[in-house]
């Protein structure tokens, strides 16, 4: 299959939340390859890591990985600061990190609600509130914001992580509206289910599957770079006056 290069992307700098593994690994790869300067944190030290050795020695930038927790917004604002030190002020903003965490209704705490937003919400808010200035002085920018397609399927099981999904939505069409004077453009990508190592390992069954197949109106399983490159196009100039826009990955299956 071949795929686009875009030179509108070239030496930009890119900062891509939960990059260790899943989608945000694929993101790193395909801005990285397109030779973008990219920034990514993850809370998983040894899965950032790997990610980013295996881009070493390549003929385009080396994506600089930083550890941090998305929950202690200090840790990353330091991160930021620090990515855009290293690699320059950042113009894209990929919030990707996420955790879809099963969890009842009936059992869940004040304390597991507040932690499950801050994992799925709260740092997309954060991060890009500390890299708007920069797209701002910069003359413009793309923020490419992550929801989810589950809970417009009506998916159960995990009340907080859907109402997260679905406050992205709002959130970026609220970015969209207040910095769109500014050049910023914000849309939403909502990927289906996406064939990573820990979907496969914890949720596909030859049941689920066939579930999956007979709902998506293509046959054929999603991977991570189905949706990555729909973000480099979000992020490129080609999509230059597109934002406030939610953006499907799945398939067909909504």
């Amino acid at each position: 299959m071949k795929t686009a290069i875009y030179p509108s992307l070239r030496d930009r700098a890119v900062f891509v939340t939960g990059g260790g593994g899943g989608i945000g690994a694929s993101l790193v790869a395909h801005f990285a390859e397109q030779h973008c300067k990219v920034v990514f944190v993850d809370i998983d030290q040894a899965g950032g890591e790997r990610v980013a050795a295996a881009h070493a020695d390549k003929d385009y930038p080396a994506p600089i990985f930083i550890r941090c927790d998305l929950r202690d917004i200090d840790a990353l604002r330091a991160a930021i600061a620090e990515g855009a030190a290293k690699a320059g002020k950042f113009t894209v903003l990929v919030n990707n990190a996420a955790h879809d965490e099963r969890h009842d209704t009936l059992t869940v705490t004040p304390e597991y609600w507040d932690e499950r937003l801050a994992v799925n919400l709260r740092h997309q808010f954060f991060a890009a509130q500390a890299i708007i200035p920069m797209m701002r002085e910069a003359g413009g920018g793309a923020i490419v914001n992550f929801g989810s397609t589950s809970w417009h399927v009506g998916q159960g099981g995990m009340p907080a992580y859907v109402t997260a999904k679905a406050g992205i939505e709002a959130l970026t069409r609220s970015f969209a509206r207040d910095f769109g004077k500014d050049g910023i453009r914000a849309n939403c990508i909502l990927p289906g289910w996406i064939m990573t190592e820990r979907q496969i390992e914890k949720w596909l069954t030859p049941e689920a599957e066939a579930e999956l197949m007979q709902r998506q109106c293509m046959k054929e399983k999603l991977t991570p770079p189905d949706v990555a490159r729909m973000a480099l196009w979000l992020a490129a100039d080609d999509s230059r006056l597109i934002t406030a826009h939610n953006f499907y990955v799945d398939a067909g299956w909504v």
